[in-house]
């Protein structure tokens, strides 16, 4: 990331900052957990896509093998998490 794209970004959170504080309820104490929980789940995220071709190869391979494990499993041994949708997911 170039100089310029760090400024546009530091631009762009500050102005989403100021988008919620005029926006909200909340106090700026406050508004802390739900951004810092959307920036964890953005790094979390980012992390899995790293893994996800190995961490897809890795089950394929063992699927339907005496060695098989579960998807979770070897998300977690792979990148260390894994999370499921409450909708679905394997």
């Amino acid at each position: 990331m170039n100089t310029e794209e760090l400024k546009q970004l530091e631009n762009d959170l500050w102005r989403s900052a100021d988008t919620l504080r005029a926006n909200s309820d909340l106090k700026s104490g406050e508004y802390s957990t739900p951004v810092l929980g959307l920036i964890f789940l953005k790094f979390a995220d980012n992390r899995y896509r790293g893994f996800e071709e190995e961490i897809e190869n890795a089950y394929n391979k063992l699927k339907g093998t005496r060695r098989e494990k579960a998807l979770s499993d070897i998300a977690i041994e792979k990148c260390g998490f894994f999370f499921q949708l409450a909708a679905g997911g394997r």
